[in-house]
């Protein structure tokens, strides 16, 4: 038993030094002792074995550590037996090129959104990846679709209302606006978001259901304000976007709301659309 416990420790700490790179892409040993409350011997020590390992690299000039090759790798399987991204990939590439834009996916974890992939068309390039990357729900298109999976009930219990912080002066900050802004969501199929989350950006989004109808993912298409043109070009991104998420959801045996069940005026799907799109 003392064993187990000290070997769960041992990559406990492991794991802590690694998400000490989260928020800084180079560390000393030092800072990264810091960041973990680990001692310096310690640190040193952990950061020598994942160097082994590849999880770590150490430049030679500098002596500051980065992540290394091994978490790539990792994450590519992880990408690649996941069955959203394995649907949407080529599909919101495809779209990335079409539009311009930036096409993005993502599923929840928790009270964050979680980016599986993300592209950029050339009116709306970045210099990195969204990939991996963790958003707040209530913030987002994206993340508007994804809190239709749950209830009032228990998006309260998840997002407390004093953590739903302003990000901008456009954050939604209260459940009861946030329940208006999900039901319009629900209501025609697609969310928006406009200057919520950062100052210049904007997306329209739609959810992502799986064959049993519940929503697992969203998708949306963003970029910055005088690209994306929300106002003139809404009813066209919307129609597109839902269209894409029909298309995923057909891809995870998705076929249409069950027989007989009340569905909200999008959710009725015609000939081409699994979700309601018009």
């Amino acid at each position: 038993m003392a064993s187990d416990q000290s070997n769960n420790q041992s990559v406990e700490r492991a794991i802590s030094v690694l998400r000490a790179f989260l928020t800084r892409p180079e560390l000393r040993v030092s800072d990264v002792a810091k960041a973990t409350g680990l001692g310096t011997s310690t640190a040193s020590r952990l950061l020598a074995t994942l160097e082994t390992l590849e999880f770590v690299e150490r430049d030679e000039v500098s002596g500051l550590y980065r992540l290394g090759t091994a978490p790539i790798t990792l994450g590519g399987v992880a990408l690649n037996q996941h069955p959203v991204h394995r649907e949407a990939r080529q599909v919101a590439q495809d779209l990335a090129a079409t539009v311009g834009l930036g096409v993005n996916v993502a599923i929840r974890r928790g009270d964050s959104m979680f980016y599986l992939l993300n592209f950029e068309g050339r009116l709306a390039p970045r210099s990195f990846v969204l990939t991996g990357q963790r958003k707040p729900l209530y913030a987002t298109g994206i993340g508007k679709c994804l809190l239709l999976a749950l209830t009032p009930a228990e998006r309260r219990e998840l997002l407390p209302e004093p953590t739903l912080r302003p990000f901008t002066a456009r954050t939604i900050v209260t459940h009861e606006r946030l329940d208006e802004e999900l039901a319009l969501t629900l209501g025609r199929g697609y969310a928006t978001e406009v200057e919520e989350l950062a100052f210049g950006r904007a997306c329209v989004a739609a959810p992502i259901r799986d064959m049993s109808g519940a929503v697992v993912a969203a998708i949306s298409i963003s970029g910055p304000l005088s690209a994306i043109d929300l106002a003139a070009r809404e009813a066209e991104l919307a129609r597109t976007v839902i269209e894409t998420a029909d298309s995923i959801s057909i891809g995870l045996g998705y076929v249409g709301p069950a027989h007989g069940v009340a569905q909200p005026a999008f959710a009725q799907p015609g000939p081409q659309s699994a979700t309601g799109a018009p």
